[in-house]
């Protein structure tokens, strides 16, 4: 009886969204009376930080400061209409609607500009600090302040637009039945090593390293952290989380919640994360979906973790120390 050590790769391809057609998102844009902007969509901030991705996507989209911009994730009943936030789609499906959005809103904010410095809307442009420039004359300004006043008290016009997002359906080839089910998709690898103890079939997790293709990261940090947890989510549900019902058996499996078994601060180990930016051709700033696929690849790596320690393959999740033994014991031919 030993403790032996093994390692494991997966990779895996992800696609964003739903992409045979009927995936659509909607956005709004206005700004208030003092120059600030709103957002509204009908995608909800699970956690992920898509209400501080779509304020970044406005942003730059309409050339002012992030911090003047408010994201606002109403309904279905009371906004514009949103899918859902699922399959990875959010920053793609949502950040496109946004720009959508934001370009008319921005087109209009510039028209009333030109009106106020008697100029061609053409010939202004913004300085990403509040300000509309007039191009090869920074000096001759005005301020989106002074421009939103100027639109709602003395203009008449609501600085605003809508967007709507819809990747076109795919149909298959008469011929061969290809189709084209993602506009683009995510990757990522991840090896693992771990040890197992042969003789109690405990599985510790020594080092997990991860590299993600995601297009191009809006926001580093917020991509990094949820890289991370997510490796974490992918090491739990190859080892501990499970839901599994009674029948036909759940061999020493918890019966609640309280029994529910997750990984906690002694269980994490040496975690590395690599993003590589590549960025997507329809994707929002070049932006792909990370959502969902940065928890799948451990499961599978950690899997294979096990093989290359044990020999052993086992193939229904978590990869309990009893079900490691039971797969040592047949292997051997010994009863269970």
């Amino acid at each position: 009886m030993a403790i032996r050590r093994g390692r494991g790769v997966a990779a895996i391809n992800y696609p964003t969204g739903m992409n045979l057609g009927g995936d659509p998102t909607q956005a709004l844009v206005h700004s208030t009376p003092t120059g600030n902007f709103m957002v509204t969509l009908s995608s909800v901030d699970l956690g992920q930080g898509m209400k501080q991705i779509m304020a970044q996507i406005c942003a730059e989209t309409i050339g002012v400061p992030t911090d003047r911009v408010v994201v606002d994730t109403a309904d279905t009943d009371t906004g514009p209409h949103c899918m859902g936030t699922f399959a990875s789609r959010g920053t793609h499906r949502a950040g496109n609607a946004v720009i959508q959005a934001a370009k008319e809103a921005r087109q209009v904010m510039l028209e009333v500009a030109a009106e106020e410095l008697e100029v061609n809307a053409s010939d202004l442009e913004t300085d990403g600090q509040g300000n509309i420039l007039v191009k090869g004359a920074p000096r001759k300004s005005i301020s989106i302040f002074d421009v939103a006043l100027s639109a709602h008290f003395k203009r008449g016009r609501s600085i605003s637009g809508r967007g709507m997002f819809l990747i076109p359906r795919s149909y298959p080839e008469k011929e061969t039945g290809a189709m084209k089910p993602s506009t683009c998709y995510a990757h990522a690898c991840t090896v693992a090593e771990v040890e197992v103890d042969d003789e109690t079939g405990e599985v510790t997790v020594l080092t997990v390293k991860n590299i993600f293709e995601i297009g191009r990261a809006l926001n580093p940090k917020m991509v990094e952290q949820q890289l991370v947890g997510g490796s974490w989510m992918g090491i739990s549900h190859a080892l501990y989380e499970t839901t599994e019902p009674y029948y036909p058996n759940r061999d020493h499996g918890g019966t609640d919640f309280n029994q529910y078994l997750m990984p906690g601060p002694g269980d994490l180990a040496e975690t590395e994360i690599i993003v590589l930016e590549r960025p997507s051709a329809d994707g929002p700033y070049g932006a792909k979906g990370p959502g969902e696929m940065c928890a799948n690849p451990q499961i599978p790596a950690v899997a294979n973790a096990v093989f290359d320690a044990v020999g052993v393959r086992v193939d229904t999740l978590p990869i309990t120390p009893e079900r490691i033994l039971r797969a040592l014991k047949a292997q051997t031919g010994a009863p269970n």
